[in-house]
């Protein structure tokens, strides 16, 4: 689906592929890990729908979230770290090899950005935002010091 030519998927196929999908891994690998009290960290959960399809693809934040949400039986992250970079600074991070998405204009991924700004907002204290463009260390001793204080046991163990 990612590798296909552009245009080649229309936005709600898109948006229930991507649910469809999300269903089945958390189903089979997301919540027998949580019911093992193992820790799970995941790259793009439901959020990534609401902002690409909801906002980018303007299919509507609360119908994309209503489905996404449905597709997971309502299983939403305690953090969800968003590391926040300007669609220009994106596209040079990712090099010369593009899939579907990120072949699409600065404009799309513009609205991706502020999707996923507005979800942040809504929504404070289960978001880490973070400015993509400070050096790497900076951002994973943020990333490390607000996951440890959700973990159990005292706060700032290793």
């Amino acid at each position: 689906m990612l590798h296909g030519e552009d245009g080649s998927v229309a936005p709600r196929a898109e948006a229930l592929i991507f649910a469809a999908d999300r269903a089945q891994h958390v189903a089979t690998v997301v919540r027998p890990a949580l019911g093992r009290g193992s820790v799970v960290v995941t790259d793009r959960y439901l959020d990534s729908s609401v902002a690409y399809q909801g906002a980018a693809r303007e299919l509507g934040h609360d119908e994309v979230r209503g489905l996404s949400l449905w597709a997971v039986e309502d299983l939403v992250p305690d953090l969800t770290v968003l590391l926040d970079v300007d669609p220009g600074q994106g596209r040079d991070r990712r090099g010369t090899v593009h899939d579907r998405l990120e072949r699409e204009d600065d404009t799309f991924h513009d609205r991706v950005r502020q999707g996923f700004l507005a979800l942040a907002a809504r929504e404070p204290d289960r978001y880490l935002v973070l400015d993509a463009g400070g050096p790497v260390e900076e951002l994973a001793e943020q990333v490390r010091r607000r996951v440890r204080a959700l973990l159990p046991g005292p706060a700032g163990a290793p």
